[in-house]
């Protein structure tokens, strides 16, 4: 997560973005987290977490609400073992279409895939270490600027009560908006209802 910050960094300086809005969904609210603990908010306006990891993913005894390490085991042995089946596998609970009246599209599955099959295999094995067992407390306190936090309160990959629930009581100020039955996939480009 370091290195994501450090470019999010890099890219924020080479733009001379100033009073930058910063938004993160899933892995990229964890990457806007350790940013501002990192790199202060002198830049930044304002920040978006959507279905985002923090504050830590992973069941330590510090955090005993978060997952077990099995189901993060579970992730990257699916990666290796056969990535593609994997992530049209996933796309199932990240959209809620394992839910009854779910109306997600074959094309929205397909889409999904599609996202993870252009990721290269390393780095996204090496990812899943870095969203899981990463602990953002520490960043979300240095949190000054207006924060929103969106979460569907049916999110099957970043659990709500794990992640915004906890999140929204270490950013002073902080805002929670939840959506009734909102899967993780919430502002992927789709008619939801």
């Amino acid at each position: 997560m370091d290195t994501y910050a450090d470019d999010l960094a890099a890219l924020v300086q080479a733009l001379n973005l100033k009073d930058a809005i910063h938004v993160g969904h899933s892995t990229g609210g964890g990457e806007v987290a350790r940013y501002i603990g990192r790199h202060g908010t002198k830049r930044v306006a304002k920040a978006v977490l959507i279905s985002a990891v923090p504050p830590i993913m992973l069941k330590t005894e510090a955090d005993p609400g978060g997952l077990p390490i099995e189901v993060f085991d579970q992730i990257r042995a699916g990666v290796l073992a056969d990535r593609s089946q994997f992530f049209k596998h996933l796309a199932t609970p990240f959209y809620g279409a394992n839910r009854p009246g779910s109306k997600v599209s074959q094309g929205m599955r397909d889409f999904f895939w599609l996202q993870g099959m252009m990721g290269g295999l390393k780095n996204e094995y090496d990812c899943i270490k870095a969203f899981s067992e990463t602990d953002f407390t520490a960043d979300l306190g240095k949190f000054d600027v207006p924060t929103l936090l969106i979460h569907g309160d049916d999110d099957q990959i970043v659990p709500i009560d794990a992640a915004a629930r906890r999140t929204v009581e270490l950013v002073e100020g902080a805002r929670l908006v939840v959506y009734e039955g909102g899967d993780h996939g919430i502002c992927s480009p789709r008619r939801i209802g």
